[in-house]
């Protein structure tokens, strides 16, 4: 699904607000980030809500009470045709084309798209018949995890194993199903909890403000990040709110690329730079003042300073009681003795 680097989705979603040019431009700006792909959704409206499903609430301030969730998402369905213009769009930009079935046909369609993997959005991860299409396919999978607890999860990720799954193709991205969500409800300790628990890689789908939670969760060990985009933020629409402007998404993507240089390989060890900054700083044994040949090297005739010189300062218990073989002046690196 993805090499050790981390993966940026660049969520357009629904975004576009129906209007093709708006998710061109929307491709655009994504790939002048310097995201891996950019994701919309697919869905049928119909197939996805009933005609009495109601809004939720951060669905009902930004969109009003007006009209029903039928009617909102029917006004922000993507036509198959506007599926292949979209992807000829990406391959012109250089960036991945992604999107995310909300229903079992709209899953058959992104079948003959032949898309590199699937990402399963939060709500679907109790919808078994979907879970087994997808696993069907046998292609990589992320699994988003918001309002899911541990034992929905295992029975998701049991239909996979048992339809011949190897783990290293399943990443569970860990979220909070707000828009936007509150920093107290992030619990991006999480991330650990479904490594630990599942043996698989965890990313973090960020519907939080901002980019701060994306940099902690790609410090806590996230292979995956996903951030929703728009082009305005005042833009009328579902999701434009919980949503970053063009100029944050760029901001996003160089502080991931920053983070994961600065993760490294984990061994404790000193770098190129530091070996050459480490006779500079660190201290050598000195004579503290003056010392006669024969005489005993003692804490009060001795002292540590900078540079290391001749003696390093970690020999101090070593060269203490031994004798000079020189006369040596104040100020002066120790050289020249035995114990």
């Amino acid at each position: 699904m993805h090499d050790r680097k981390i993966y940026i989705i660049a969520e357009a979603g629904v975004n576009h607000n129906g209007d093709l040019m708006l998710a061109k431009q929307l491709i655009d700006v994504a790939a002048n980030a310097g995201a891996d792909a950019v994701k919309f959704q697919t869905f049928r409206a119909e197939d996805l809500a009933s005609a009495s499903a109601g809004k939720a609430a951060y669905q009902v301030e930004t969109t009003g009470q007006e009209s029903s969730q039928l009617k909102m998402l029917q006004d922000l369905e993507l036509s198959e045709e506007a599926h292949h213009e979209l992807m000829a769009h990406c391959r012109s930009q250089g960036i991945q084309f992604l999107s995310t079935s909300f229903d079992l046909n709209s899953t058959e369609f992104l079948k003959s798209l032949d898309l590199p993997f699937w990402k399963i959005p939060s709500g679907e991860i109790t919808h078994i018949p979907y879970i087994q299409a997808i696993a069907n396919t046998g292609k990589p999978v992320l699994i988003s995890t918001g309002m899911a607890n541990l034992g929905e999860i295992e029975v998701a990720i049991d239909i996979f194993i048992k339809s011949g799954y190897d783990r290293r193709s399943l990443t569970l991205l860990h979220c909070t199903t707000n828009y936007p969500a509150d920093f107290v409800e992030l619990n991006l300790s999480a991330i650990a909890t479904l490594r630990e628990t599942f043996q698989v890689d965890v990313g973090y789908s960020d519907h939080s403000a901002g980019i701060e939670a994306s940099i902690a969760a790609v410090a806590l060990g996230a292979t995956v990040v996903e951030k929703h985009f728009t082009l305005d933020r005042s833009m009328p629409g579902p999701d434009h709110r919980a949503s970053l402007e063009p100029s944050e998404l760029e901001s996003l993507v160089l502080a991931v690329r920053n983070i994961e240089m600065a993760i490294g390989h984990g061994r404790k060890e000193p770098t190129l730079s530091e070996l050459a900054n480490l006779p500079v700083v660190r201290k050598g044994i000195y004579a503290k003042q003056s010392i006669s040949r024969g005489e005993t090297l003692t804490s009060e005739n001795l002292i540590c300073k900078r540079p290391v010189a001749t003696l390093p300062a970690s020999l101090w218990s070593f060269v203490l009681g031994g004798t000079a073989q020189r006369n040596f002046s104040a100020n002066e690196p120790i050289d020249f003795w035995n114990k």
